[in-house]
């Protein structure tokens, strides 16, 4: 258990450093890799949490607390992402 625990605390916290990051990029591009980065982190952060459930770390209700909150972040990120490449192509 231990091991899925640090490994969905490494995805978890990394999301927010790269939204940190992405947060002070120095430019558009910059923001737009943060972005990506700390999305790829979210849904590696889904995946942790089902192999947690499935192996019975964590049960049904903290399941869906915890994948239903981290597949919302997903959701945010993938917005943010997609509303930069957009940015991006209408600056070319």
């Amino acid at each position: 258990m231990a091991a899925l625990a640090n490994q969905l605390l490494r995805s978890g916290t990394s999301i927010g450093a790269n939204n940190a990051e992405a947060t002070n990029a120095v430019s558009k591009t910059d923001y737009r890799a943060k972005s990506y980065i700390a999305l790829k982190e979210a849904r590696e952060s889904l995946y942790w949490i089902e192999l947690l459930h499935r192996n019975k770390y964590i049960d049904d209700k903290q399941y869906q607390s915890i994948y239903n909150d981290a597949e919302e972040l997903v959701k945010l990120l993938v917005h943010r992402c997609k509303k930069i490449d957009g940015q991006l192509r209408e600056d070319k």
